[in-house]
């Protein structure tokens, strides 16, 4: 694909994208301001402060003028009397045969984790080096404000020739499960349902391509609880003949990877895709992995992440370094985050996962399992008319040629969507790229390719706004 340059651009595009440009301080002031807010959907954290945050986006959204109605909102948590947290959800109407689409984010964020490994404050939006730093400055309130810029970009440029429909919907609880989420779908389908649909909520190739991503990884995550003893023993009167619960932990984990560090669990099953190159130099730059360290499995790299299961011990509760003794442990839990790959349910990569511990329990050791999540991955459907305008707004936007990506990570209210709106284009975009730190210390926003993003979107539609149909 050649990209466009702006001789390229109709009139009308050009303006949009001056919009852009002269509205992007006031974007990046904004984003601030929502990074500010610590809205965490954990029950240990203050949770006036989603409250906080969806009155916050609520105003963003009211602001653009663009909408007919702009509400906050909750959904019950499955078939239960308890709400899920506050959800942003503005539309208005299509009008002359427009399309409508739907623009998806989230307000929420990880909690921060240990201070003392941010350089800046979390919660203190600080730019330095091109990017802008801070709890969800880039997952997922980068997102949002991607929307937002676009949206007053489009209103700004096109008046009242704006006939495309939108809706946004930005959602209060993804980085606690999506809890809600399926019955928000569910009450609201009528305001929700649209031609195609922007999840703004994955990353691009590096910091200047853009990428399409076009497959995501499922999830399977549980606890799981290793017993031996009735309770605990004097390790020099008893060990060597009394198998604890941490050696029985560490030979039962040890049987989930081969020598090459490739999952060996039976039944969880990989992908075939063809991926970019990617060289291992590259993936310890991104990863920051330790010099004499080796990458674990086998193939391309890119391949190992997007197309194969991978499984990670994430959370363990054992005694801690400062309360040791000599003492056998009688219990050890651990976390498990298993990604699955596409294609795969994650009900059946589940099961061979427990099939596999079971079968490998050492010692005759008790297994316990509990708090199983799971989520299904996505294999995106690129035939159909959204994805090439995407494509070509990415290239006019970037500058750059977009690229397919698959995704290591999971985002599993996919399927929800995929489920409630069958006839809709799902389209994974983000303002993520591979220094971005989601999740972790430290994370950040590279402005440059913020700027890009909202660029693609702006443009993306307007030339919906184009179309005289759906189809």
């Amino acid at each position: 694909m050649t990209t466009s340059s702006s001789s390229d651009l109709s009139p009308s595009e050009a303006a949009v994208l001056e919009s852009v440009a002269l509205g992007l301080p006031a974007a990046l002031s904004d984003l601030g301001a929502l990074v500010r807010i610590p809205g965490i959907a954990w029950p240990a954290f203050d949770q006036t402060q989603l409250e906080r945050s969806a009155d916050a986006v609520a105003q963003l959204a009211r602001d653009t003028g663009v909408f007919d109605d702009v509400r906050v909102l909750r959904a019950h948590i499955d078939d239960t009397d308890e709400l899920g947290q506050p959800a942003v959800l503005a539309t208005r109407a299509a009008r002359n045969g427009r399309p409508t689409i739907l623009l998806y984010a989230h307000h929420d964020v990880q909690p921060p984790g240990d201070d003392e490994l941010w350089e800046t404050p979390p919660f203190e939006p600080t730019v330095r080096d091109g990017r802008m730093y801070g709890r969800g400055a880039a997952d997922d309130k980068a997102g949002i404000m991607a929307h937002i810029a676009a949206l007053r970009a489009v209103g700004e440029t096109l008046g009242d020739d704006l006939d495309l429909g939108v809706s946004l919907f930005i959602e209060g609880e993804e980085e606690y499960g999506s809890r809600s989420f399926a019955r928000f779908l569910r009450d609201n389908a009528d305001a929700l349902r649209a031609d195609a649909i922007v999840v703004a909520d994955s990353g691009n190739l590096d910091s200047h391509t853009p990428g399409l991503t076009v497959s995501l990884r499922g999830n399977a995550r549980f606890t799981l609880t290793i017993r031996t003893l009735e309770h605990a023993s004097h390790s020099g009167m008893f060990g060597g003949a009394v198998p604890d619960a941490m050696m029985a932990a560490v030979t039962l984990l040890s049987t989930l990877w081969d020598a090459d560090g490739a999952v060996a669990v039976e039944g969880m099953t990989a992908r075939s895709g063809e991926t970019p190159p990617y060289s291992e130099e590259t993936l310890r730059v991104e990863t920051g992995l330790l010099d004499g360290v080796s990458p674990v499995g086998r193939d391309d790299i890119l391949g190992r992440i997007w197309n194969r299961p991978s499984v990670t011990i994430t959370g363990i509760d054992a005694t801690s370094v400062a309360q040791a003794s000599n003492t056998l442990l009688p219990e050890v839990s651990v976390v498990i985050s298993a990604r699955v790959a596409p294609g795969q349910a994650a009900a059946d990569a589940y099961a061979a996962l427990e099939a596999h511990l079971r079968g490998h329990a050492p010692f005759g050791a008790e297994l316990t399992f509990s708090d199983v999540d799971l989520g299904d991955g996505f294999l995106v459907d690129t035939s159909g008319w959204a994805v090439e305008l995407t494509r070509d707004a990415m290239a006019d936007g970037y500058g750059e040629a977009a690229v397919d990506l698959g995704v290591g990570g999971s985002i599993p209210f996919i399927a929800d969507l995929v489920r409630e709106f069958p006839g809709a284009q799902i389209l994974v975009t983000g303002v993520e790229d591979p220094h971005s730190r989601a999740h972790s210390p430290n994370e950040s926003l590279h402005l440059d390719t913020f700027r890009n993003a909202v660029r693609t979107e702006a443009l993306l539609l307007a030339r919906m706004n184009a179309r005289t149909s759906a189809s």
